[in-house]
């Protein structure tokens, strides 16, 4: 969870990145792709993913123009966005990324849905909760749009770009919404004795949940910028290339 909003990029990044740069090197050989059953399935994963994200991207307009505010619009996607979310775990190992990267982003994400935001009540009304839901939204939606194009062989440019230029705004904002609505949730964990063991018991175990996620937090500060550049530096590498490739066609 260390970099619950750090890897949100990163796996699509480091995935999109290692696909193109296993055919932009010359005489590098090139892996084989998925079978027709596997790209099958893979396409119909992605279509119904981003159709998930795309009814959650709706669902937060139309309760923000019947409201006329944007404050705790949360509620109103809140059943969906778990859905889908936690559905992301059936990618783990399927998709073109790094199974640790995925794998970890993945838990990360659920983990901030149902350890923090669904379990800490109070901090579902936070402007926090909103502004990670969005940063999430727009990124899954041309995330998995990037995937099915790929997987059909006919990549829009707009989508590419959209994939490795977006982040530059939306990983700040992801991260920013998840510490404000963790450091938001501290006060009634602490309260609570959310999650936490005390001692004495029978397994002489203690654990303290609250100090578990202030480390969360701390551990933003060395993984965000070195996720954050490596980013920049991947988007540079494969938009130059689509750049060069192109006045070559």
């Amino acid at each position: 969870m260390a970099a619950a909003a750090a890897t949100a990029a990163a796996k699509g990044n480091g995935g999109g990145g290692g696909r193109a740069g296993a055919g932009d090197a010359s005489g590098t050989r090139k892996k084989k792709g998925p079978g027709p059953l596997a790209t099958a399935y893979l396409v119909i994963y992605n279509v119904v993913m981003t159709a998930g994200w795309l009814v959650i991207a709706v669902g937060l307009v139309r309760a923000y123009l019947a409201k006329g505010s944007y404050h705790s619009l949360y509620y109103s996607i809140e059943k969906p966005l778990k859905f889908f979310q936690t559905g992301a775990l059936l990618e783990v190992g399927i998709v073109p990324s790094s199974v640790v990267l995925t794998s970890f982003q993945v838990m990360s994400r659920v983990f901030l849905i149902w350890a923090v935001t669904h379990s800490v009540k109070e901090v579902q009304s936070e402007d926090s909760v909103l502004l990670f839901v969005i940063a999430w939204t727009i990124t899954e939606i041309i995330r998995y749009s990037f995937y099915t194009f790929s997987l059909l062989n006919h990549l829009p440019y707009l989508i590419k770009w959209a994939r490795y230029t977006l982040f530059i705004v939306l990983y700040p904002m992801g991260v920013s919404g998840e510490l404000l609505t963790i450091y938001a949730a501290l006060p009634f964990v602490r309260q609570a004795g959310l999650y936490s063991i005390s001692l004495p018991n029978k397994y002489n175990f203690s654990f303290d949940y609250h100090a578990f996620l202030i480390l969360i937090m701390i551990s933003y500060i060395p993984i965000f910028p070195q996720l954050y550049f490596h980013m920049i530096h991947q988007r540079r590498k494969i938009l130059s290339h689509t750049e060069e490739h192109k006045k070559f066609e």
